[in-house]
């Protein structure tokens, strides 16, 4: 018979538990207890969260147990417990706790002891009497929070997305220092010393030796990064001599008390703030601290043609030479870009010697490879032609394209707005800072999100990128940076200014085209001789930068052919057999079986 020693040793052996690197949040942030991982998704007594057994997550195994404080987790249920101990409030326990909204009164446990986790509108709860709105470390509103932590003490609390932070009280040999950092257990509203900036949101870490203070966010900057902004490496200084420079990215004053990253190349003056270089619209998270810098490519993959002559050029998409030509007026006027799919008009452009292909000079320039403010990766120029409706569209300006596109040079870009990443020439072509003609101050690309953005010409909205003013609050879209300053449309051979809707009188204009009337206090386009006035968007059209000549592959229900035919002036317009109007655009789509088509739209609801 075995010894009850050996009956307790089995038990014990039964229930080996594999330690974690999880954390019990009942804990001291001082001295954190480890959990334990038990086999089982089934626990033996109530999870400490939800008060349950049976575990709500299928497919878990496992369950966490905490040996110091006797208590059993669900896996995710160790992440809100009922009760913790926070590093942000380390003084008193925070309860779990729920905002009614019809008394204004918070409640977390009833009258038994029993947790409520279903019912957040029940008068019968008993009224705790604490009133919270906003979050006591990051001031953010508990209206639209579904749950928060409450002190029972004292009028502190934490909403959902403070309450899951939980910096470590003290971090040795930290990166940016050279000393040890104590964790501050407060908001500070003081300046970061890495950033320069004032975040009570974010977790602060102090030397009082050094009388430093940084956010737990800039303690891991990178020394020495590469972004699509600069052609060198940008390197970080603690604080940088006496100057008055602005920041290249967003155009604020640096001030030099602070960390910044600046370029050490010779008479380079290119500066940035640290959280503009670090953004993730703007850094690969890349750190180049030991890499050797590389000055620029000049290997053959990126120039995009050789010289075999005087003005002959070999584009590396092209079987044929191309000869730069000079524009010469109407001759040119019904010839189209392949790049960017625009009129050769008013420009040096490349002419086959053996067939229709052309590029305007600044578009035959354009490399195979470039770094762009557009995209914190590489680019790398594709010249073939879309074939399907889901590759059509730009993702900069919203425009469908089927000219030349600059592609992400990164296999499954982690952006989640660039898994298709591609932008037409045009884009491409807007400088990082510029002067347009509709406003008198310079613009630049920010990486503020678009849920600050409205254009002040088209009044869109939701932009993921755009252009601001260094010096006000304007804003342009890249839909209204990108319209040319001049061009001819399909009804002249004369060309067409752009007017930005001032100096105009109060008198009726009518657009030539549509025949409707025309706002004077908006852009449009103009011709003196005869005088003539036209709505951007007639000019445009809704398909005017798609070439023709290619044919498409769309799906609805089913895979359909539709080819770009030209609607020149000298034939009759079609009737489109979505809206029944005659096709006004430089362009129509046909289909197989002989139907046409307006636009783009109408292609959608033919299909």
């Amino acid at each position: 018979m075995p010894s009850n020693e050996e009956e307790d040793g089995d038990l014990i052996s039964s229930e080996e538990e594999e330690k974690t690197d999880e954390v019990c949040y009942l804990s001291h942030p001082a001295h954190p207890h480890s959990l334990s991982r038990r086999t089982g998704s089934t626990i033996p007594t109530l999870c400490f969260s939800c008060l349950s057994t049976k575990n709500k997550n299928l497919g878990i195994e496992f369950h966490y147990h905490c040996t110091s404080c006797d208590v059993e987790f669900h896996h995710r249920c160790h992440w809100v417990p009922r009760k913790m101990t926070h590093p942000y409030h380390p003084q008193h326990p925070l309860i779990l706790s729920f905002l009614n909204y019809d008394v204004r009164s918070t409640y977390g446990l009833n009258s038994h002891g029993s947790y409520e986790t279903g019912i957040i509108y029940n008068p019968n709860l008993p009224n705790l009497g604490n009133t919270f709105d906003t979050c006591t470390w990051c001031e953010k509103s508990l209206k639209f929070s579904s749950r928060f932590y409450r002190c029972s003490v004292c009028n502190f609390c934490l909403d959902e997305s403070c309450s899951v932070k939980f910096p470590l009280p003290c971090i040795s040999n930290p990166k940016s220092h050279h000393h040890s950092l104590i964790f501050l257990p407060r908001p500070v509203f003081l300046p970061c010393d890495a950033c320069g900036l004032v975040d009570r949101s974010d977790p602060s870490y102090a030397c009082f030796q050094c009388s430093y203070v940084v956010h737990e966010s800039c303690i891991k900057l990178p020394r020495v990064i590469k972004i699509t902004r600069h052609l060198h490496h940008l390197f970080y200084t603690p604080f940088l001599s006496s100057t008055n420079s602005s920041c290249r990215i967003c155009y604020e004053t640096v001030d030099n008390k602070y960390g910044q990253y600046y370029c050490n190349h010779g008479d380079c003056s290119y500066v940035v703030h640290s959280k503009c270089a670090t953004h993730e619209t703007v850094w690969d998270e890349r750190e180049l601290e030991w890499e050797h810098e590389e000055l620029g490519e000049t290997t053959e993959d990126v120039e995009p043609f050789k010289k075999v002559g005087d003005g002959l050029i070999k584009y590396f998409f092209h079987e044929h030479n191309l000869k730069l030509e000079k524009y010469d007026g109407d001759r040119d006027a019904d010839k189209q870009c392949q790049a960017c799919t625009l009129h050769i008009d008013s420009r040096d452009f490349y002419s086959c010697m053996q067939c229709e292909f052309f590029l305007h000079e600044v578009c035959a320039n354009l490399p195979r490879k470039l770094d762009h403010a557009l995209h914190h990766h590489p680019l790398f120029l594709e010249p073939a032609r879309p074939q399907n409706n889901y590759s059509l569209d730009c993702v900069v300006c919203g425009r469908a394209f089927n000219g030349f596109r600059y592609k992400c040079s990164k296999n499954n870009c982690e952006d989640w707005s660039c898994k298709n990443f591609q932008v037409d020439v045009g884009c491409i072509l807007v400088p990082d800072c510029f002067t347009h003609k509709s406003h008198e101050h310079p613009l630049f690309i920010p990486i503020k999100s678009w849920q600050d953005f409205k254009c002040d010409r088209c009044k869109a909205e939701y932009a993921e990128r755009y252009l601001r003013c260094t010096l006000c609050d304007f804003s342009l879209c890249y839909k209204c940076a990108t319209i040319p300053d001049k061009l001819h449309d399909k009804y002249d051979s004369l060309p067409l200014s752009l007017c930005y809707g001032e100096g105009w009188s109060d008198e009726t204009y009518w657009c030539e085209v549509c025949e409707k009337k025309l706002d004077p206090r908006k852009w449009f386009y103009l011709r003196d001789k005869p005088c003539i006035t036209i709505h951007c968007s007639c000019v445009f059209g809704p398909s005017a930068y798609m070439k023709p000549g290619d044919t498409l592959i769309y799906y609805n229900y089913s895979l359909v052919s539709v080819k770009v035919i030209c609607n020149s002036s000298n034939q009759t317009r079609p009737f489109c057999l979505r809206c029944n109007n005659r096709c006004s655009s430089s362009v129509y789509f046909k289909f197989s079986d002989g139907s046409v088509v307006c636009s783009l739209l109408c292609i959608k609801g033919r299909t």
